[in-house]
């Protein structure tokens, strides 16, 4: 930063507290059980992933977890 900040001393007016609304830490930490299994995926639907996976900085089998979640949240009939 070039520009240099001015601080003054001015009055801030009538401040108020608020309720911290944020969520703990431990809260935030979303588990849900896992089932490793054994699936067997076209060599080219593999490599897609793979790809797309290296240019976005990720695993490709969390992109494939997220998207068969994806698919199972948005398929799934309310009750």
């Amino acid at each position: 930063m070039k520009t240099k900040i001015k601080y003054t001393d001015e009055p801030l007016g009538e401040l108020k507290v608020i309720k911290d609304f944020l969520p703990s830490p431990a809260q935030l930490i979303l588990k849900e059980e896992n089932v490793k299994i054994t699936i067997a995926l076209k060599k080219s639907s593999i490599e897609f992933f793979k790809n797309e996976a290296k240019r976005h900085h990720t695993s490709y089998q969390k992109m494939i977890r997220q998207l068969i979640d994806w698919y199972a949240v948005n398929n799934t009939k309310s009750a």
